[in-house]
């Protein structure tokens, strides 16, 4: 075990992670300069926030000689956390929120599995989705051992393609589990239902339910129960994203359109395939049956590879941020942050970073009731910032407020801001506090895309809200279809602090008219 704090974004954006004891005494040197210089030092400047104030990340302890890549987890009746792996196994944790966890305190559950991906529990079975179907296990006879193991469906189509990863939900209100199937080679769909979403019945019965998947990464409900997973970087993805799986529509990537003839009956006729060197909400006007991403993860800036998904249905347990949805990304090692809203009948809304420093790339994603926020890891040989090759980790709040923007919500002539904190009133309303970019990607058949149509919009003018928490952008310029990045770098809270992160990128696909 061990925890470890992690300095970022103060000096520039290149420092990526900064140990404490670096960082205390590079701040010890900045502030030694600035007084040689005869700079007043404001009492802010000398402790300025770091993201462990708030959340610090507490590693596990594995067994020795386990290469545990934890996929997945699963909070048990009995108070275990249930944990499983890339490479087939699960593991159950005694006392997982105990302020150190070593490695005694895991035993195997289960072995044997193929990719076991995501976990659930219900009526004393554990459901896994693995990568060729849902299976359920118990323990018949108590000995900590799964013994009874049983496959609910797996109707889907394998060929033994490394890249054709399933990743499962949690159950829906219907007990329906809502599985993300990625493409044969990340490119084409080599056999049924890959590059697909499909829900299996708690009677076992598969039902296709969404074309266009490229590459997942994790699926998850929101706080209203509509679905959401994450897709990755590609063919006909021009970066990373969330998105919403909409019953009948497409996600985008034409690859296994082949499949509709096998589900008519749930999905209808194949729909029109996208026109490449196009642009997202170009195509998603032209094509009814295409759903366009909620949330576009800039590339390089919030990520390269996203992964798991979890909403904070907690209730205030893990801090402000009730009802939004965190999203971990692989290659860098972090978990985001995302508000969602729905405009024009679409889910669309903002990403902020959160939380950077895991030990390995981050992975699987689980935000358990008391608040907790469990964090698996593995690099797989892709490489990630984290230099681990695998890690089990806990997040906990320590109930210290940040201060960071809390909601960016669209407007029709610009964006209003809340905040976690109250404001300062004059930094909020400065509009040098501000710098505002937009762009988009090219919705194209050939590999990702860069950042293009870029364009610079004016902040006219900058209103705080009575509440003393808010403040009004008023905006000439917005695109449709285009990330708007805002940096806040300006804006204080009332006490002086700087915000935590002051990075926020809004997918603005639809306008609002009020």
């Amino acid at each position: 075990m061990r925890q470890t704090a992690y300095r970022t974004r103060v000096f520039s954006q290149q420092i990526e992670t900064i140990s404490t004891p670096f960082y205390n005494a590079m701040n010890h040197l900045f502030r030694s300069l600035l007084l040689a210089a005869s700079f007043a030092v404001p009492s802010v400047a000398q402790d300025l926030p770091i993201e462990a104030d708030y959340y610090p990340i507490t590693t596990f302890e594995t067994p020795k000689d386990v290469v545990l890549e934890a996929s997945g987890f699963q909070m048990m009746p009995n108070g275990k956390l249930a944990v499983c792996s890339r490479r087939g196994e699960i593991w159950m944790v005694n006392d997982p929120f105990s302020k150190s966890v070593s490695a005694s305190q895991f035993q195997r559950f289960a072995h044997g599995l193929h990719e076991t991906l995501t976990l659930d529990q219900r009526d004393g079975w554990l459901y896994t989705t693995q990568r060729s179907d849902v299976t359920r296990m118990r323990d018949t006879d108590d000995d900590g051992v799964a013994d009874d193991f049983e496959v609910v469906n797996g109707d889907w189509g394998i060929s033994g393609d490394y890249h054709e990863y399933a990743f499962g939900s949690k159950f829906d209100k219907n007990g329906d589990t809502w599985v993300v199937l990625c493409l044969t080679g990340s490119f084409s769909s080599k056999v049924p239902f890959r590059g697909w979403c499909v829900r299996v019945t708690p009677d076992g019965k598969m039902i296709p339910t969404c074309s266009g998947v490229r590459s997942p990464g994790g699926i998850a409900a929101n706080d209203q129960g509509d679905m959401f997973y994450t897709d990755n970087q590609g063919p006909w993805n021009g970066t990373c994203s969330l998105k919403h799986l909409v019953p009948g529509k497409s996600m985008g990537h034409p690859g296994g359109f082949e499949w509709y003839k096998l589900a008519e009956s749930a999905m209808g006729k194949k729909p029109d395939e996208p026109n490449s060197g196009s642009r997202i909400m170009t195509e998603a006007k032209r094509l009814p049956s295409y759903e366009p991403p909620a949330i576009l993860f800039p590339y390089n800036k919030m990520g390269k590879s996203a992964a798991g998904v979890a909403c904070d249905t907690t209730d205030g347990e893990f801090g402000p941020f009730r009802k939004q949805m965190f999203v971990t990304d692989q290659s860098y090692s972090t978990v985001m942050r995302c508000y969602l809203e729905q405009v024009d009948g679409h889910y669309q809304g903002a990403c902020f970073p959160f939380l950077e420093g895991f030990d390995s790339g981050s992975l699987a994603l689980e935000i358990t009731p008391n608040g907790k926020m469990f964090v698996g890891g593995t690099n797989r040989g892709w490489g990630s910032r984290g230099r681990r090759p695998f890690a089990v980790e806990r997040v906990d709040w320590t109930g210290k407020m940040p201060f960071e923007v809390h909601e960016m919500r669209a407007k029709p002539d610009g964006f209003e801001l809340t905040f976690t904190q109250s404001v300062d009133q004059e930094s909020v309303t400065n509009l040098e506090s501000y710098k505002l970019s937009t762009y988009t990607y090219i919705y194209q058949e050939s590999y990702g895309s860069p950042e293009v149509d870029h364009t610079t919009p004016t902040i006219t003018k900058a209103v705080a809200g009575a509440d003393g928490k808010s403040v009004r952008l008023f905006v000439d310029g917005l695109q449709v279809g285009h990330v708007h990045e805002l940096h806040s770098d300006g804006v204080r809270s009332s006490e002086g602090a700087p915000l935590l992160h002051k990075e926020a990128y809004y997918t603005l696909n639809y306008i609002p008219t009020k």
